[in-house]
């Protein structure tokens, strides 16, 4: 990261997304209908939130046979990978102390460099 903040992907930042991208970190593989049954999500939803991790290059698919059945196994790619972590430490970097001074020093007045802070605004008014 070298000094530079780290970045908000707004393409994994979508709740579903995010909670995909959560599972797959975690994982070398995982079958499109455990990822289903553990998200509790129904397969259309699944498979278009799927569709635009793998439309950014996020995720990787193969179908396999299992059981005598296809089957279809996901993975995030390498830039799923960097691309989630990186977004993480953004959420971090935003809730945590630093974060919250950067909210705080918005409320007195003071704008802070980050592009996720809000332009100064009269104290009390929130957000």
């Amino acid at each position: 990261m070298s000094g530079a903040s780290p970045r908000f992907d707004v393409t994994i930042h979508a709740a579903n997304r995010l909670r995909i991208c959560a599972v797959l970190d975690d994982v070398k593989e995982v079958e499109f209908g455990v990822l289903r049954d553990t998200l509790a999500l129904s397969d259309s939803l699944l498979s278009k939130q799927l569709a635009i991790l793998g439309q950014v290059g996020y995720l990787r698919s193969r179908r396999a046979k299992r059981d005598s059945r296809q089957r279809v196994w996901l993975a995030l790619t390498r830039e799923g990978h960097a691309a989630f972590a990186e977004h993480v430490a953004a959420l971090r970097e935003i809730v945590g102390e630093e974060g919250r001074r950067n909210i705080a020093n918005a409320d007195k007045g003071t704008v802070s460099a980050h592009s996720w802070a809000r332009p100064a605004v009269a104290r009390g008014t929130g957000w």
